[in-house]
């Protein structure tokens, strides 16, 4: 199982070009702005916030949302700006603390201006916006806001981590997963942050694990080939509890051939199939009658070519019956509960004829090897009349022991 470091994004600030207006968005905003006085201008031009200054007989009248002293704004909400009986000259708004301008957007019409950069959390931002009716008679509206300072920030860590999977592509049976730092209370608004684009286009869902997993895969395995775009638009998200998303997050991950492996307890054979086609078919071992091998699909989610297997890491430590431990190789994980494909030369009297293992596939060394350089993530291992218990759901990539319809839910928008 593996997950990337959490990782913390700055929000940069620069710039629009001459006359480019410029402003910005984020945590929860807090905006000031007075309403002029009976001569069209405010009781104190200095305030915070109120207009600045007014043309005698100006008709256009400039507009700044969120509205005039609002707070607990939505960070996914944009700051907007607009004019009606006339046009917008210029708006600005400027991060207080370092005296930089944030970017934005201005309409072909020129009547309204919107936010396209996000602002950082925990800072004041100065608006000033001009407005210009069409008789030349101008407004100045000045107002603030500030951004709240979340309690924590949860990350949106990827699962497989995409550096891992960056040159072999994935395997038709791999889910794809986020795991946040901090758990999420307000599972719908953060489930519609999240999204999987796939082409070929394929049906698929989400299912929440717990507080701080979700998962997501289609209806039936991937097709070779396919591309999938993942993203998390959770930046600025209220995730309940103080929690707000730290970063927006977009990945892209590349499902390769279909490798699938059918292991059979009744024959003690494993047939592989490569895009549907029987490529190689080899003896095996799995679970004794006291540790049985899950039944079901499992998914590879991790490979060595020696690795270290201690009963103890779930829970049969030293001194206990059933306790081992001993260096194994040409290793693939298909479960967090231990059972792996893995060469075994202490099985292979019975390999084909008996089930002796603690719950792994034992393969003599020459198919170990190849079964090592053949498959890696997301292929599938598929586990027939092995008297084992149904794969969890929860254990990593149990999702496909899921029915579609039970499956489906599993998504907090269901």
């Amino acid at each position: 199982m593996s997950f990337e470091a959490p990782r913390f994004s700055r929000t940069r600030f620069s710039r629009g070009g001459a006359g480019a207006v410029t402003a910005a968005l984020v945590a929860v905003l807090t905006l000031s702005a007075c309403s002029s006085g009976d001569n069209g201008t405010s009781g104190n031009p200095g305030a915070p916030g109120g207009l600045l200054s007014a043309a005698p007989g100006a008709t256009v009248k400039v507009d700044i949302t969120p509205a005039p002293g609002a707070t607990n704004v939505s960070p996914a909400t944009p700051i907007v700006v607009k004019a009606t009986g006339g046009t917008l000259t210029d708006v600005i708004v400027t991060n207080t603390a370092k005296n930089k301008p944030v970017t934005g957007g201005m309409s072909a019409d020129k009547t309204t201006w919107t936010s396209s950069e996000p602002l950082g959390y925990g800072s004041t931002y100065a608006v000033d916006a001009k407005g210009a009716d069409p008789n030349g008679q101008t407004v100045e509206q000045q107002g603030k806001v500030t951004t709240l300072t979340p309690a924590k920030q949860a990350n949106p860590n990827l699962l497989p981590a995409p550096s891992a999977v960056a040159q072999t592509g994935v395997g038709v049976g791999q889910v794809i997963g986020f795991q946040f730092t901090y758990p999420v209370k307000n599972k719908s608004a953060v489930e519609k942050q999240l999204s999987v684009q796939s082409n070929p286009s394929q049906p698929g869902s989400w299912y929440w694990m717990d507080d701080k997993n979700v998962h997501y895969r289609p209806k039936q395995y991937w097709q070779p080939g396919t591309t999938l775009t993942v993203s998390a638009k959770v930046y600025g998200v209220d995730f309940g509890n103080g929690v707000y998303g730290a970063e927006d997050r977009t990945e892209t991950y590349r499902i390769h051939d279909s490798w699938i492996a059918k292991a059979d307890g009744n024959t003690d054979q494993m047939q592989i199939f490569h895009n549907g086609q029987m490529v190689k078919s080899m003896p095996i071992s799995l679970g004794k009658d006291s540790t049985p091998t899950h039944v079901g699909p499992h998914v590879i989610s991790f490979k060595a070519q020696k690795y270290t297997m201690d009963s103890c890491t779930y829970g049969v430590c030293q001194g206990q019956p059933g306790w081992y431990k001993s260096d194994e190789y040409w290793t693939e994980r298909i479960s967090d509960d231990g059972e792996f494909v893995h060469m075994n030369p202490n099985s292979v009297g019975a390999q084909g004829n008996a089930n002796v293992s603690h719950g792994c596939i034992n393969l003599n060394e020459e198919n170990a090897t190849w079964f090592f350089n053949t498959l890696g993530l997301g292929d599938v291992v598929e586990v027939t009349n092995s008297g084992g218990p149904p794969l969890p759901v929860y254990d990593l990539y149990g999702d496909w022991e899921l029915s579609w319809d039970q499956w489906q839910k599993g998504s907090a928008l269901k």
